[in-house]
């Protein structure tokens, strides 16, 4: 028997809200584990589309389901994988994280006998050991979301649906919680995660599917996207240990098959551009990691995909 493909799909999804329309005949179909950002401004229709795949609201017409199930005529079996976080909870300051998981694995139906592994599990994986027995009301906002976060692993999600999981977070609460993200697809899981930040998409997710105006405009792999709407090339940032960059490693550079041109920012940094596939930032990678220069970062350029994005918005307007 084949194993099942994790999937998500919105067909021809529309929510009205008397004259406003907040999703406008949305397709998207996702297959398989992996973590793929749905990115766009404020009031794309973002949390609107995942609260209708958890069937908080109920769309005007159209279908959203899960693993082949439809999330509002066959809830239980859509959501049997699935576990969300949708805009975000608060957790009673006076309790600990460990009391606070107890209550929801009971809810969620967590055998008696296994709860106290479960809980100890998971703020092991999102790195709250320390801090289970702890009065939550002490803890930062970056803190309380790991908490959010151990709360959907109780019953094993393999689809996990997160909505902005970094919104209100400092710069060390928003790069610690884009660690977790990041260590949830580790375990085959596909997780979709909505946000407006394109930099935060690029440094957690595989994939984006780009929305505005409740309208889709545009899903691929990253490497893709930026190929497809930027002139044929894409474009990577290359950084260094050691400062050694000069002429002859630019030529050198310059003739890894699908680079089309070699930029020095500084001495320890070169931005390549690259025609190709989805295959051929590996491939180049390679070929630098064999060249022995030091690599020690990179990264698509978010200058790049910038372009593509604020194109694709402003052409939706």
């Amino acid at each position: 028997m084949a194993s099942l493909v994790l999937s998500i799909e919105a067909i021809k999804l529309r929510k009205e809200y008397n004259s406003f329309t907040a999703l406008d005949n949305l397709n998207l179909r996702i297959e398989g584990a992996k973590c793929v950002g749905f990115l766009g401004p404020n009031g794309a229709g973002k949390t609107t589309t995942l609260k209708i795949f958890t069937d908080l609201i109920h769309a005007s017409s159209g279908k959203a389901l899960i693993n082949g199930f439809d999330v509002h005529s066959d809830k239980k079996k859509a959501l049997a994988a699935v576990a969300a976080l949708v805009e975000t909870p608060e957790i009673y300051p006076s309790i600990t994280p460990r009391e606070a998981l107890m209550i929801i694995a009971k809810h969620r139906g967590v055998p008696s006998e296994i709860r106290n592994k479960k809980i100890e599990e998971v703020l092991h994986e999102v790195h709250m050991d320390d801090w289970e027995n702890e009065k939550v009301g002490k803890f930062s906002k970056g803190m309380k979301q790991r908490v959010n976060i151990a709360s959907t692993l109780l019953s094993d999600p393999e689809i996990i649906l997160l909505d902005e999981p970094t919104g209100g977070l400092d710069p060390r609460g928003m790069s610690e919680v884009r660690e977790m993200v990041k260590n949830l697809k580790k375990r085959k899981r596909l997780v979709f995660m909505s946000s407006h930040l394109l930099s935060e998409v690029m440094d957690v997710c595989d994939e984006t599917a780009l929305i505005d105006h409740g309208k889709l405009l545009v899903y691929d792999a990253i490497q893709n996207l930026t190929s497809r709407f930027s002139g044929g090339d894409s474009v990577l940032e290359v950084g260094f240990a050691n400062p050694r960059i000069d002429s002859a490693v630019i030529e050198t550079i310059g003739r890894i098959h699908g680079v089309t041109s070699v930029e020095m920012l500084d001495d320890r940094n070169l931005r390549l551009k690259f025609v190709g596939n989805a295959e051929t930032p590996a491939e180049i990678l390679s070929e630098l990691v064999s060249l022995r220069l030091g690599v020690n970062s990179f990264k698509t350029s978010s200058s790049a995909l910038e372009d593509v994005y604020l194109n694709l918005i402003k052409e939706s307007v």
